[in-house]
This record gives structure tokens, C-alpha cells and sequence, in this order.
């Protein structure tokens, strides 16, 4: 997945840590895990430094966060032998009429596209496309690298927000030529697209995502509470 070195974000390095616990570690047989402050003493880290941590593992899909119910461990995708993440191509380009639409911006806005491919065992399981627009960007002085750490702590550092809230539209359609290239699947083959959309505190969309997922790799399992 992503680097483990000590020049790594120090979030990426906690996610690590939480990651080994929850896989071979003290957190290997539980199904919730202990709460922010408790993982934050244990691991001798800020509770904003954990929860940031957990933020990648939700979106790298290990972990999900319910409010009430704590951090839910999904086992099915720990149980992946390899996972590796993949930067396809970070480039900039003009964003699209959807985008337009969804981000607020004007026509002929900028945003930047980061292409991602996860695979599990080898096998081609994720396609993923982020979008956030370049005028967010109020810190400058970014580096291409920057943009292969997650892509909440580029948008904190360098733009200055995060990602409070996100809603995701599912719904499946078939590989496009492109597509089905990188996932190494026959054009025309159904996969399931997640078009997520991340809120800030201010309500205003600061990050888009298109996913592709394949599917008999990973299980998508929705719990429906009635309040």
C-alpha cells in the first residue's frame, strides 16, 4: 500500500501501525476498535493524528465508522494476502460538465485528476479516479509526490480543509475500453461505479471520486439502522 518509511506522513505511518495491530496484533480478533483516545495512548500519538489514520483506512475500505456503533474491522478485506496501490497518472485538465456542476466551479476551472489502481493478490480490483480543484490549492509550493500521499492530507496541508462528510451514489455499468484495459476484464463487463462527493464543514464539495470496483474480489455489505 503506501510507504512505511519514517519520511512518510505521520498519519500514514499510525495507519500502518493500527493496520499490523489489526491483522497480526493486539486488534487481530476484534470486530469494533477501541476508541480514538484508546488507540491514541496506546499508541503514544494525538487522538487528531488516529483519527486521521482512520480516515485512510475507511476510504482503503479496512475499517468502517459508524456513528454509535464506533470503527467496524472489516475482516473480508484484511483478508487480502497483498493489496498494492498503484499512481497511474497525476495530471492536470479542465474539469468536465459534471464536475463543474457538482464542485461549483466556473467553465474552464482547472482541477487535478489522480489515477489509482488497487490490486489485491495481483489481481486488478480498484480503479479510482480523484478530482479536487486546483483553485482550492492556497499553498503553492506542492510537489508532484505530494499528491501520492492520501489525498485528505494534501487537501489539510495544502489547501487548507478537509473532508467532513461523504456521500457515495452506487450503481453498476459496463468497462469502457480504458477501463477494462486497466482491470484487465473484457470490454462491456458489468462493475460496480461509486461516484463519491466530499463535503467540508462548510457544505461545499472539495473532493470527487469516481471508483470502479470488480467484481468476486471484495463484498459490499450495507447495514441499515432504523431510527
Amino acid at each position: 500500500m503506501y510507504e512505511t518509511q519514517q519520511t512518510a506522513p505521520l498519519s500514514v505511518q499510525i495507519m500502518h501501525r493500527i493496520l499490523h495491530e489489526m491483522q497480526s496484533g493486539a486488534y487481530r480478533h476484534m470486530t469494533r476498535l477501541p476508541s480514538e483516545v484508546e488507540i491514541a495512548e496506546s499508541l503514544g500519538v494525538s487522538r487528531t493524528a488516529v483519527r486521521d489514520s482512520l480516515s485512510i483506512l475507511e476510504r482503503e475500505g479496512f475499517v468502517t465508522r459508524k456513528h454509535g456503533l464506533g470503527t467496524i474491522v472489516n475482516r473480508h478485506v484484511l483478508s487480502v494476502t497483498t493489496r498494492i496501490d498503484l499512481y497511474l497518472d497525476i495530471r492536470e485538465c479542465t474539469a468536465d460538465a459534471d464536475l463543474v456542476r457538482v464542485m461549483e466551479l466556473d467553465e474552464g476551472d482547472e482541477v487535478i485528476r489522480i489515477d489509482r489502481l488497487v490490486c489485491a493478490d495481483g489481481i486488478p480490483t480498484i480503479y479510482c479516479e480523484d478530482y479536487l480543484a486546483k483553485k482550492l490549492i492556497v499553498n503553492k509550493s506542492y510537489r508532484k509526490e505530494d499528491l501520492q500521499c492520501p489525498v485528505f492530507d494534501f487537501l489539510r496541508k495544502f489547501c487548507g480543509t478537509d473532508v467532513y462528510m461523504d456521500l457515495t451514489e452506487m450503481h453498476a455499468v459496463n468497462a469502457d475500453k480504458t477501463l477494462a484495459r486497466w482491470m484487465q476484464i473484457p470490454e462491456g463487463t458489468a462493475v460496480l461505479h461509486l461516484n463519491e462527493r466530499g463535503y467540508n464543514l462548510s457544505g461545499k464539495v472539495v473532493l470527487c471520486s469516481r471508483e470502479f470496483y470488480r467484481e468476486n474480489i471484495l463484498n459490499h455489505t450495507i447495514l441499515r439502522i432504523k431510527i
